[in-house]
């Protein structure tokens, strides 16, 4: 059972981490089945890696591919990522060259006590995207928001696990407003506790187009 501090403050323990990562990771895979699964990778015993927690580990998605806004536009015309009505705006299952591949890892900060998107992209020749690239290709209003917002921006850091410079969206205001998202669902505060995970992919995910389906937003169990 997870803590209902993280209803509290917006943060969350180490140990209510993994738990609310695998509910997460079982909701993707009931309501996205059509999309590569999210995965806990677990390091607690693996040669190499300091523990860093009771629960040491990180969920892991792989190769989710993103075609290009350029090509989002002649398809759709000039309308922007939020006039779409698909769960993953500009996510698809296309093997096509024209976009790029992109990796994401849910890591536990225990700095600022919350979860923290790492990513990686490359293009379909393999070459890893820079920072100006990923940026040019995320939905107009992504950018605009990481340009103006004072809660989130991206950096690059060394990934905790993989000792190699990963992008990051930084966690500084998580706690924040995840305090304030938490405290205006109508559920209890365990049912908020056991979303956590959830309601912060909601918010993160929509700088690149994921948009969780409204199902699994809504479901209790």
């Amino acid at each position: 059972m997870v803590s209902n501090n993280a209803t509290c403050d917006g943060s969350l323990s180490s140990t209510d981490f993994q738990i609310v990562a695998n509910a997460f990771a079982e909701k993707w895979k009931k309501f996205n089945s059509d999309f590569p699964e999210w995965l806990w990778i677990d390091c607690s015993n693996r040669l190499g890696f300091a523990a860093h927690g009771v629960s040491d580990g990180y969920l892991s998605v792989q190769n989710v591919f993103f075609k290009v806004q350029s090509s989002l536009k002649e398809e759709h015309g000039e309308c922007s990522s939020n006039d779409y009505e698909e769960p993953f705006d500009n996510a698809t299952l296309s093997t096509s060259d024209d976009g790029h591949w992109y990796d994401f890892h849910i890591v536990y900060s225990s700095s600022y006590n919350v979860p923290v998107l790492y990513f990686r992209a490359h293009s379909s020749d393999g070459q890893l995207l820079n920072q100006d690239e990923i940026e040019k290709n995320l939905p107009t209003e992504s950018a605009k928001v990481l340009t103006e917002s004072k809660w989130t921006f991206i950096t690059q850091q060394e990934h905790p696990y993989l000792n190699r410079p990963w992008y990051t969206l930084h966690p500084c205001g998580t706690s924040e407003w995840m305090k304030l998202l938490l405290a205006g669902e109508n559920s209890t505060a365990e049912n908020r506790a056991e979303q956590y995970l959830i309601s912060w992919f909601s918010v993160v995910g929509q700088v690149f187009g994921l948009k969780l389906p409204l199902d699994m937003v809504k479901s209790d169990g």
